[in-house]
């Protein structure tokens, strides 16, 4: 192999069919809204973790896998509901009004307990006034 070559364990880290012993906290790294969508009035935040994998596993029982899992919950602009999400993939939302948001997104354990967060805050262009100045 080349030395060169990250290996995949560099890439994607421990193998999680191994558990880990003292794992490490679990961290969230949120980025703000792509560009390139929230110009078209579409939200589309991309995130990942670190020591926990997000998966579609709940209950007191998935408490004691190792590697860690969890998933997200996503509430929009301090609605009283929460939405949640155990796919990993990018967030998108549709349909908010122009203006400013925030979307605060928590990583959870299986039992829908709140490990830690990040809140992000954008605005969403006016596409009918901005459509008419054409």
């Amino acid at each position: 192999m080349n030395s060169h070559t990250p290996s995949a364990r560099d890439i994607i880290g421990s193998s999680p069919l191994i558990a880990i012993e003292n794992e490490a906290l679990p961290k969230l790294i949120v980025d703000p809204p792509l560009p390139e969508p929230l110009a078209q009035g579409r939200v589309f935040i991309q995130y990942r973790t670190e020591n926990l994998r997000v998966l579609p596993v709940f209950g007191k029982g998935a408490l004691e896998v190792s590697p860690r899992i969890g998933h997200i919950h996503i509430t929009v602009d301090d609605l009283p509901w929460h939405f949640v999400d155990a796919s990993g993939e990018t967030i998108i939302l549709v349909g908010l009004e122009p203006g400013v948001h925030k979307v605060l997104i928590e990583l959870a354990d299986p039992t829908h307990k709140v490990i830690t967060s990040e809140t992000v805050e954008f605005t969403l262009p006016d596409l009918k006034k901005s459509s008419s100045k054409n």
